[in-house]
């Protein structure tokens, strides 16, 4: 009987260690963005879900859409070493609206933090937080 349980022990502690640890928010990479995010602003009207996939033409980065619930706007970005940036465009070829974030320490690359500014330059900054769903 003592034998089992320390067979069931070493089992348990062996599955334990070769779960893949939650990576340091600056290794986390596209794989891990892929997905639904639900993007939180103090302003409801700004709150959406984004929606992320690999990008068709570049390999690391990523393109999607953002929903705010009065249609859906392009987005495109990635990113690197835990910083995130991401651009949205209202007509499909100009920048309407830049993200700037860094992945949450300890988030497992499950929240991002920054600032979402209107054309990418800086105007009516607004704080925003990421959660992957």
């Amino acid at each position: 009987m003592k034998r089992w349980w320390a067979w069931a022990l070493a089992a348990v502690a062996g599955a334990a260690a070769a779960q893949d640890p939650c990576p340091h928010s600056s290794e986390v990479r596209q794989a891990e963005m892929i997905g639904q995010w639900r993007a939180e602003f103090d302003d409801a009207k700004l709150s959406g879900t984004l929606l992320l996939e690999k990008h068709p033409t570049y390999a690391q980065s990523l393109s999607g859409t953002i929903d705010r619930g009065g249609g859906r706007l392009p987005v495109s970005g990635d990113v690197e070493d835990g910083e995130f940036t991401l651009e949205e465009s209202a007509d499909g070829v100009r920048i309407s609206g830049t993200w700037l974030g860094e992945v949450v320490q300890g988030s497992c690359g499950r929240e991002i933090r920054g600032t979402w500014s209107v054309d990418g330059e800086g105007k009516d900054a607004r704080a925003f937080v990421l959660r992957k769903q």
